[in-house]
């Protein structure tokens, strides 16, 4: 860097501030980038935003803290944050917001500037779907699904509801179908949960645990204070609830006099065990789901899951005796090691959820298997014989779009810059 370039003023897009414990989260809404600076590299990103040189940044710095600062490097870093204005860019530069942990407004700015400039789509859409007058649609809704349960216990969730029709390629391709827009109704959830505060929000196809899923990626969550950061990460799981609830009563709906369940019903009821499955899968805490970033949002954790594994390992082989093997806990952050202690046994029950979730699918399974291979060593039933091979093509065809799509994030995998992702 030139030294004349010290003695100019540096030109910053707006930008937002959420103090939390000892550090700031320093960040820009309208393009998701953001950082995590020390209470004194934020003050001084703060002069440099409010017109003050790097130079005499630099000097009130070293009057202040009694050290040198490498001011080159800093503005190195804010560029690469993507945090400077380039040249010709002659728009306002607008002030900046803060925001206090606790929710009240920060120094130099309000706690309701926290999010984009300007508003984002969807942002009334977002305020309506969770108003109190919503809210209470939604209990009156769930309410009346309970009430339905008790009194018809065979509309309640369970495994053979999947076995609406005897042709298991159409049961594959219903429940496949089905649950795409309900899973895009729960990652729809998250997001307009979040954009009612502003923020901007991305759909995105990964996998975990050998199963392609839908994630919402609200990356201004790190900007907002941490009590408001509650609802968008439940929403998802509300809107299964509704989405369970509200089947169920449509299938109520079409009974028939007699009691049985036409076709239409039967979908409803397998739709909804699908989605009974994918709620259950967010308590396995071990894949990171949306109530394991509930709790490291609440107790204000870094990494709580790598400290919570290490933690357990270090359990492990001190009962074994391995001490050779132990990870130094004095390096943990101090938070994570404090949670760490009580969390590590909940990724042990996210384990012994997962297994049985399993175990209780295990007659599905069978069901599954003895179905489709048994048409191979039976009396020919070309109609059967066709849905077994469609339902094994289908099945071989999920696991090669989950190799694909495992093979292209390996290949997009680069090295992380200093943001921060929520």
């Amino acid at each position: 860097m030139e030294t004349g370039q010290l003695d100019r003023v540096v030109r910053l897009h707006p930008l937002v501030y959420l103090e939390e414990a000892d550090a700031v989260t320093v960040g820009r809404p309208d393009v998701d980038s953001y950082a995590i600076f020390p209470p004194d590299g934020a003050e001084l990103v703060r002069r440099l935003a409010a017109g003050t040189t790097p130079r005499q940044a630099a000097q009130w710095y070293a009057d202040t803290y009694g050290e040198p600062v490498d001011v080159a490097e800093l503005l190195d870093t804010l560029a690469e944050l993507e945090f400077i204005r380039p040249a010709g860019d002659d728009r306002p530069a607008g002030g900046d917001g803060s925001a206090g942990g606790d929710g009240s407004a920060g120094p130099g700015g309000s706690s309701d500037l926290a999010t984009a400039p300007g508003p984002v789509r969807w942002q009334r859409l977002g305020r309506a779907l969770f108003s109190p007058v919503a809210f209470a649609g939604y209990a009156l809704l769930v309410t009346a699904a309970i009430a339905v349960m008790v009194a018809r216990p065979d509309l309640a969730p369970h495994y053979d509801h999947i076995f609406f029709t005897d042709y298991y390629s159409v049961i594959e391709l219903t429940l496949f179908l089905g649950q795409i827009p309900l899973m895009l109704l729960h990652e729809g959830a998250h997001a307009l949960a979040g954009r009612r505060l502003g923020l901007r929000s991305r759909l995105s196809l990964s996998h975990r645990l050998g199963r392609l899923v839908l994630e919402t990626s609200l990356d201004g969550l790190v900007v907002v204070p941490r009590r408001k950061r509650y609802l968008p990460m439940l929403a998802g799981i509300g809107a299964d609830v509704l989405t369970v609830a509200a089947l169920t009563l449509v299938a109520a709906v079409l009974r028939e006099p007699d009691g049985s369940i036409p076709l239409a019903g039967r979908i409803c009821l397998a739709l909804a065990f699908g989605t009974v499955l994918r709620t259950v899968w967010q308590f396995y805490f071990f894949l990171r789901t949306d109530l394991y970033h509930l709790f490291t949002t609440v107790f204000g954790c870094v990494d709580l899951h790598t400290t919570a594994v290490r933690m357990l390992r270090n359990r492990v082989n001190r009962w074994l005796g391995r001490r050779d093997r132990r990870y130094d806990e004095s390096l943990f952050h101090p938070v994570d090691r404090r949670i760490g202690r009580w969390y590590s046994w909940l990724v042990v029950v996210g384990y012994a959820v997962g297994l049985s979730t399993l175990v209780y699918m295990l007659p599905a399974v069978y069901r599954f298997a003895s179905g489709v291979l048994g048409r191979f060593f039976t009396e020919p039933d070309l109609v059967g014989l066709a849905d077994s091979v469609v339902f094994l093509g289908l099945n071989v065809g999920q696991l090669v779009l989950l190799v694909a799509v495992m093979v292209r994030e390996r290949r997009n995998r680069a090295p992380q810059p200093r943001h921060v992702i929520a």
